[in-house]
């Protein structure tokens, strides 16, 4: 062999070893690329409601607290495990977010009773039957799901900015966000002890601090549609099923739950949190 013919495969062979690790490093970059972009879009969908398991009921529960902590449309939550006006819930109850079928009632063929043999003697004689139906037995049932009403008078359909009201006045601190950290409201700063304000009228259907993260929480139910939340007041003014007008005072601003004075409102729309600025008007 020469050695130019050596010198050429020598230098041939690493060259080709050169051609298939980039090969195999660009596959890989490619690779990680995707994962990173799928990652990336998952944490911009926001949070989904949970599907799964089920949660047992404490002391100081609502059926709109559990909806509103687990992402869920109260009506829908209602409906999935059969919960009838007016909605109460007891401590150890369980809910259950999966959506497994429901047990239909099964009806049991009534039985054919035999009527005892007559006393009557005589060679025709013949046995007899009694073919008068039973009541039917029916299995054990699963609450079928029921239409939810609403608990207070219908209110104005709040899907336009004239519909709402600001709930505090100051500044915004930090907006929504659908990734990252995950806002799922609006942080408007303000003064210890300051009016935090219904931004439209409803009913009260939660006032406690049961919701971890949330501090001193007040969700006002709109419609069918629209709850809104006010977090981390210093003090609540109003009780769980009383009725409020648009701008009413319905707590004192305040630090429980969080780091400094703030009022952390938001808007959901059939359990999804949406951004408030969209329905809130201009300053």
């Amino acid at each position: 062999m020469s050695l130019t013919a050596i010198k050429q495969g020598s230098c041939r062979a690493p060259f080709k070893g050169l051609l298939i690790v980039c090969s195999l490093g660009l596959m890989v970059a490619g690779c990680s690329s995707t994962s990173s972009q799928t990652a990336s879009v998952a944490e911009q969908q926001g949070p989904e409601r949970v599907t799964t398991g089920s949660h047992k009921v404490n002391q100081g529960d609502t059926l709109w607290s559990i909806a509103f902590r687990f992402g869920w449309d109260w009506k829908e939550l209602a409906q999935l495990n059969g919960i009838q006006p007016p909605y109460m819930i007891y401590p150890g109850q369980v809910i259950r977010f999966d959506s497994g079928p429901v047990i239909a009632p099964v009806a049991v063929a009534p039985p054919v009773v035999a009527q005892p043999a007559s006393k009557t003697s005589g060679k025709n004689r013949k046995p007899t039957t009694n073919t008068r139906p039973v009541a039917p037995v029916t299995a054990a049932v699963v609450p079928a799901a029921v239409a939810p009403v609403s608990l207070a008078t219908p209110t104005p359909s709040a899907a336009s900015s004239a519909d709402w009201a600001w709930p505090a006045k100051g500044d915004i601190i930090s907006r929504f966000s659908s990734n990252g950290s995950l806002n799922k409201g609006i942080d408007i700063a303000g003064q210890l002890g300051q009016p935090v304000l219904a931004a439209a009228e409803g009913t009260v259907v939660y006032a406690g601090s049961g919701l971890r993260g949330y501090g001193e929480l007040v969700i006002i139910k709109h419609n069918d549609t629209f709850v809104s939340a006010y977090g981390h007041n210093q003090r609540l003014l109003v009780r769980e099923g009383q009725q409020v007008k648009i701008g009413q005072t319905i707590a004192e601003m305040g630090s429980t739950g969080t780091d400094r004075v703030k009022l952390h409102f938001e808007i959901r729309r059939q359990g999804k949190p949406t951004d408030p600025l969209q329905y809130l008007p201009n300053r």
